[in-house]
């Protein structure tokens, strides 16, 4: 476009500013399927919005700077101090750091004419959470981008029906204050219902679906087990370590029967709170861990989503307790069992086109899980052929949840007669 300058001459017109997107959560900080999120998005706005300047408030700052190439900041005032400090003044500090992060968090959101929150169960407390930690961060976000105007959207994100009064309230306000909010599936949709109006609010598949990757069949003999070091819900604490004990043995069980019957196993884990439950299953197993030519019992340690889906491809099959464990096998094309911790884990099983095939980490039942396997692995042609299909589809929604946000999070841009782009409709 051409303006005319004071002398008269034909000047060309600046340039529109960068579109300033920040990116907000518990990125970066050891949680695989988290930062796949991040990643998915990451994607899509190098692709659409290439000019856009992307930065990020997150757990794992110094991961998602060297990871990703982008500048972040911790979400969290105290975490210079975290492990430093203890006893009282570490009391003090997270007390004084609640109100640093309400001015912090304020003053990053008014930088930014976008904010996105990518996928993850932030609406969520299916595992141990404190209201005054990620739930406060997330109302101190959407709260700060109604007062600055700024666009926060939570975007193809989880939640599960809470009971925590404080907890509960403060996602409730997070959703009501978000310019735009999408679930990954109808029960998180369905559990918000009930402190507000979502009828008018979309579901699109978990954001991993738009990430690139191919099927891979892998070796039948090799046997793939997600370990999770998994206490049980926000709900159990008081039974936490017997929750954790009977579930590491049932797994434990069902490892030796796969390995009596000539399996090799193949151990997967990325976040580093599960590392001392995958270290307690090859020490109690440690028999297994050679045979004549290479280790039956092994485990792979994966810190991305890229990483866990190279090492995925090998396996025939998987059996998974984490999310994102589950969920790439599926992506993979693998016939999968999981040992879920939540709703969430049953929905994503029988939306994939499996609905017999999963059990609850706290109520697994090793000979019921023995007749799944060997059932699954009977039909394993027509499982892989579903997932592939199902995966394709999940990939066009997601492809039309970015086209719509395109028109509804980005500056209106005008056509050369001046006409601004139309608005949606699917917004909070």
């Amino acid at each position: 476009m051409i303006v005319g300058g004071r002398d008269g001459r034909l000047k060309p017109a600046p340039a529109a500013p960068r579109v300033r997107v920040g990116l907000f959560g518990l990125l970066g900080s050891g949680n695989i399927g988290n930062d796949a999120s991040m990643e998915a998005i990451l994607g899509y706005l190098r692709s659409a919005h290439p000019d856009a300047a992307i930065d990020a408030m997150c757990m794992g700052s110094d991961q998602v700077r060297a990871r990703y190439g982008i500048d972040a900041i911790p979400l969290l005032w105290y975490q210079k101090y975290d492990k430093r400090v203890t006893g009282v003044p570490a009391s003090a500090l997270k007390v004084l750091g609640k109100g640093a992060d309400a001015i912090r968090t304020a003053a990053w959101v008014r930088r930014h004419d976008v904010v996105i929150v990518p996928g993850m169960g932030i609406l969520e407390a299916t595992l141990p959470l404190h209201a005054w930690g990620v739930p406060y961060s997330m109302f101190l976000l959407t709260a700060s981008g109604r007062v600055f105007g700024t666009k926060v959207a939570l975007i193809s994100v989880g939640a599960n029906v809470v009971n925590q009064r404080v907890t509960r309230w403060l996602f409730n306000q997070v959703a009501r204050l978000a310019f735009y909010r999408s679930y990954r599936d109808e029960q998180s949709r369905d559990a918000m219902r009930r402190g507000m109006d979502t009828a008018g609010d979309p579901v699109y598949p978990d954001l991993v679906f738009s990430l690139p990757s191919a099927p891979a069949a892998g070796d039948p003999q090799i046997v793939g087990v997600g370990v999770m070091a998994y206490y049980g819900s926000n709900d159990d604490r008081k039974r936490a370590g017997e929750i954790y004990a009977t579930y590491i043995q049932n797994v434990e069980s069902f490892i030796r029967w796969l390995l009596d019957h000539g399996r090799q196993v193949l151990l997967f884990y990325g976040d580093e709170t599960d590392e001392p439950a995958i270290r307690q299953v090859l020490a109690d197993l440690s028999e297994y861990h050679s045979g004549p030519e290479s280790p039956r019992l092994s485990a792979v340690h994966a810190t991305s989503f890229a990483e866990l889906s190279r090492a995925m491809s090998t396996v025939g099959a998987l059996v998974g307790t984490r999310f994102h464990n589950v969920m790439c096998a599926l992506k993979l094309g693998k016939p999968t069992i999981s040992i879920g911790y939540a709703k969430k884990n049953v929905v994503m099983m029988e939306d994939m086109g499996l609905p017999g095939y999963w059990q609850y980490a706290q109520s697994l039942d090793v000979e019921k899980l023995i007749e799944q396997f060997t059932k699954l692995e009977g039909e394993a042609d027509r499982v892989r052929a579903v997932l592939a299909a199902r995966s394709a589809e999940k990939a066009e929604l997601l492809a039309r949840q970015f086209t719509i946000l395109d028109t509804l999070l980005f500056p209106a841009r005008t056509d050369q007669a001046g006409t601004p782009a139309s608005p949606s409709s699917h917004v909070g």
